[in-house]
Formats: C-alpha cells, sequence, structure tokens
C-alpha cells in the first residue's frame, strides 16, 4: 500500500526497527519491558477485517515475536493485544512481563516510570533479532 502512514502517536512513541513477516515492527521507547508492536499496512482497524494472507502473516508474525520475548528475552509471561482505543490504526502489542517489572502486576499502558532505550540497546535487540528470526525479519536501511 503505497499511501499508507504510521499513525503520528506511533511513530512518536517507537523505534522502528524493520519488518517481520511484511508488518511494520516498532519496539515501544520503554527499556523497562520488551514491547514490541506490529503494524500491517491496511486501512483495516479490526482484526477480522484484514484479508486471509494479512491475517497469517500477522499470526507468523506473532508467534515469533511471542518466542523470541519468551525463550530469548526471558519474559514471564506475555500480553498480546490489539486495543485500539487511543490509535484506531490496526496495531498488536507484544509485551513480555515478568513478576519483578518496573509496574507488575498492573498493565503498561500509561504507567509511569518508564526509561527509554539507549542507541546501543536498540541496536544490541536488532542483533537478536537478525539472529534469532532469520530472513524473516528485514531490518530498516
Amino acid at each position: 500500500m503505497t499511501d499508507f502512514t504510521l499513525d503520528p502517536r506511533l511513530a512518536n512513541d517507537c523505534w522502528p526497527l524493520g519488518t517481520l513477516h511484511g508488518l511494520r515492527l516498532l519496539l515501544m521507547n520503554n527499556s523497562q519491558v520488551p514491547w514490541f508492536i506490529l503494524v500491517p499496512e491496511t486501512s483495516a482497524t479490526e482484526l477480522f477485517e484484514l484479508e486471509p494472507p494479512l491475517q497469517k502473516a500477522l499470526a507468523k508474525a506473532v508467534d515469533a515475536l511471542s518466542r523470541l520475548t519468551k525463550e530469548t528475552l526471558g519474559a514471564e509471561k506475555l500480553n498480546v493485544a490489539a486495543i485500539g482505543n487511543i490509535v484506531s490504526q490496526m496495531h498488536i502489542h507484544v509485551v513480555g512481563r515478568s513478576t519483578s517489572d518496573f509496574c507488575w502486576p498492573n498493565p503498561v499502558w500509561g504507567a509511569p516510570g518508564g526509561t527509554p532505550y539507549e542507541e546501543s540497546e536498540v541496536q544490541k535487540l536488532i542483533a537478536t533479532l537478525k539472529t534469532c528470526l532469520d530472513d524473516t525479519f528485514v531490518e530498516n536501511e
């Protein structure tokens, strides 16, 4: 989709990492928890509105990020959500939680106490994505 524009709130709050299974992959700028956001390039705002190939790509991307977040990044629990109350643009959150994180057991959305990532931390995470997700992850150039 050539006229796709990322919602300004997502663009402002996240690091653009690249694509995963053809979907935009963002990193919420809060280093206190591993928090990824997948954004398909579509005008659909609900999961059921997605065309079947896009639904399949999204499912594969959520699965890959969930496994990476739990098995490699050490999350104890995963929060996976497509809420969209504030940002209606279709996006899926994959958040790694643990009993020691900054706001456990409360939701991370809007919680005070987050710490922005340093560029070096983002680059390290990108290297992990490249290693663990093979060619399904393509880094932004």
